[in-house]
């Protein structure tokens, strides 16, 4: 019998999924009662389907081969946007600067006027002393701080408006030019208030954000990168909201030869010559993962370029519309596609860089289904955990199927020589999954990251403080961080094509450096870390090729003869947890931004012990022995 999860009133115009075991007989029985297929998805033995609600309680009653039926196709996965916070005061990511005279943008992104009191700001030395602050044209007034002189407060003489979606320039006199402006904005304090809720102030910044993206080097892709691994020969597919290709960095390779292989639009069902990106989502994604323009310091051009593999191939799968937003059947469409093409295009790689809040176990999802096919085709597929954190069980579908690599996020806090400050944002959703499977597997660099977008595009149009003066677009999220694991894997394939889906996901998991605190306890549980922070020259040396992927049947879970439960224990009087995660994991809350406790990987805590290991469940130097036979061991090989 089938199982229809809602019900419609007559006459009402529905698109609906049927799913069953005689596809040719739902879409005969579909004809005769005049509805009309809108998905063909064998991939999942099922269609898409316009009808009314006579028309589908018809067809229900006369095709026993139906076993599902779904007729509320709410499920809208949204790929991430920034993340804005409670306060509607926004600030521009970047200051700009003309001779002495600094702008910093401010913007209202609500629907009421906000009376900004005064604001706070501090300078280095090399700037000599502030002539004058103006609000747009107004000139402001300036309270110095008696203990320092480069320390003041401004305000107008009465609270500064700004209406509603509006923004204003604040500007800042000083009487020297900058040497360095892009290095200068980490030294300076700057903050706008609107009341002690609501306060915004000016980000740091790397030393040169418009020649280097930073990322690669943070990341480990830029070492590969030198050593000439840059994701030849190796195709990534990234299903999105389409592509720019008018940037000759995201359609051309480091050769200036012509990068992308097909193009499909999954809303519209066919293969196209541009799939146009409305949302700009897609194109930051595959600037991420595939940029090929070159890295450059000092005027001099580094052997690094500034996305993850400059000279992966592309297949452009487009299912999410200006909106941001896409509908389950043309992501299941979508998938359809790229397996269908798999060998075509030697499609290895599949980015996802979505999420939403599941809906059904991972095994009855259509379009983890789908996904589930995908990796028994052999396309590695990693997922974004989602942004929803910091509260348990927030990882969102499809990041919820236990065979993908599901990313989470961590931000270097604006310094690429230091771990020491880096922390896993609040937004990074955590697990476990409601079927208790430890997710997300690990996390990577995912904070302030920026890349190309479609001048125009929706995204710039909502979030033009995210602008750089270059037209590039910083974004913050687990997408960002997904699209950068799929490029580290793009590198690891060219370095080891034969290399299975178990096999990479092994290799990523257990290569992973976790967050360990002073005491020897996990900084963070593994619903939140997975395993740690992907290294890529670890995944390459120290990664295992078998572990506990092992113990799932894909086979079976495809086949609805089992379905598998992770190891969270559920309880109604605390948050899920593992067996044994007292013992492990510490207590004290991780520091956002620098710790003096916190390591990133288990050479640099034990390094930092400057007397004997203290007392700890984990045995952190047999595991650190442990690696450094396996490294001895490969080095011996290759010679």
């Amino acid at each position: 019998m089938a199982s229809n999860e809602t019900a419609h009133a007559s006459g009402e115009d529905l698109l609906v999924m049927l799913q069953g075991s005689d596809l040719d007989a739902i879409v005969q029985s579909i004809d005769r009662h005049g509805a009309k297929v809108t998905h063909d998805l064998p991939i999942i033995s099922a269609v898409g389907a316009r009808m009314d609600a006579d028309q589908l309680s018809a067809i229900k009653e006369e095709t026993p081969s139906i076993s599902r039926i779904i007729d509320d196709l709410a499920w809208e996965p949204e790929p991430e946007a920034p993340d804005l916070g409670q306060c509607p005061l926004r600030a521009a990511i970047e200051l700009r600067w003309q001779g002495g005279v600094a702008s910093w943008r401010l913007f209202n992104k609500s629907e009421q006027p906000l009376h900004v009191a005064q604001g706070n700001l501090s300078w280095p030395s090399e700037l000599g002393t502030l002539k004058s602050v103006h609000w747009d044209s107004s000139r402001l007034i300036i309270k110095e701080n008696p203990g320092s002189a480069r320390d003041v407060v401004w305000q107008g003489e009465q609270p500064l408006e700004l209406k509603p979606g509006k923004s204003v320039d604040l500007r800042l006199e000083f009487e020297n030019s900058p040497r360095a402006s892009d290095a200068l904005q980490s030294q300076l304090i700057l903050q706008a208030r609107v009341n002690d809720d609501c306060i915004t102030e000016l980000v740091p910044s790397y030393s040169e954000p418009l020649l280097d993206s930073y990322y690669p080097t943070v990341s480990g892709a830029a070492l590969l990168h030198s050593h000439g691994v840059t994701g030849r020969g190796i195709t990534v597919a990234v299903l999105d909201s389409g592509l720019w290709e008018a940037n000759p960095e995201l359609r051309l390779d480091t050769q200036g030869e012509e990068r992308v292989l097909a193009r499909y639009d999954a809303i519209a069902g066919v293969e196209v010559d541009e799939a146009f990106d409305d949302s700009g989502h897609g194109t930051h994604m595959t600037s991420v993962l595939a940029r090929s323009g070159e890295v450059t310091r000092n005027d001099t051009a580094r052997p690094s370029y500034r996305g993850i593999a400059p000279d992966a191939k592309l297949a452009v799968v487009k299912a999410f519309g200006e909106s941001g937003k896409a509908g389950f059947l043309d992501i299941v469409r979508g998938v359809q596609w790229i397996v269908d093409n798999r060998e075509r295009l030697n499609i290895r790689v599949l980015n996802l860089s979505f999420a939403a809040r599941p809906r059904w176990p991972y095994w009855n999802d259509p379009v983890n289904q789908a996904l589930m096919q995908a990796w028994k085709a052999g396309i590695f597929i990693a997922a974004a955990a989602g942004n929803e954190g910091p509260e348990p069980m927030t990882v969102g579908s499809p990041g919820n199927l236990p065979y993908l690599l599901t990313v989470g996020a961590v931000t270097d806090s604006w310094t690429e020589k230091t771990r020491h400050d880096d922390y896993i944002p609040d937004f990074s959703s955590r697990g476990p999954t409601p079927m208790g499977h430890i997710k997300p597997d690990l996390v990577a660099m995912g904070g302030h990251i920026s890349g190309i977008i479609r001048p125009g595009s929706s995204l710039s149009r909502q979030l033009p403080e995210y602008l750089l003066q270059s037209g590039e677009f910083v974004m913050t999220g687990t997408s960002q961080a997904t699209a950068l694991v799929s490029g580290l894997v793009a590198l690891m394939l060219q370095v080891e094509p034969g290399l299975s889906n178990d096999e990479l996901k092994c290799m990523l998991i257990t290569s992973a450096e976790p967050a360990i605190e002073v005491d020897g306890r996990y900084a963070y549980s593994p619903f939140v870390q997975g395993q740690g922070m992907m290294n890529v020259q670890r995944a390459l040396t120290v990664g295992a090729r078998r572990c506990q992927q092992d113990s799932l049947d894909i086979e079976a879970d495809i086949a609805s003869s089992q379905h598998f439960q992770g190891p969270a224990v559920f309880s109604k009087d605390t948050p899920p947890y593992l067996p044994g995660q007292p013992d492990i994991i510490s207590d004290r809350p991780s520091e956002r931004g620098l710790s003096e406790s916190r390591r990133w990987g288990v050479g640099a805590h034990l390094q930092r012990l400057t007397e004997k290991p203290l007392s700890s469940p984990i045995d952190w130097l047999e595991i650190y022995n442990m690696e450094q036979r396996r490294i001895e061991k490969l080095a011996t090989e290759e010679q």
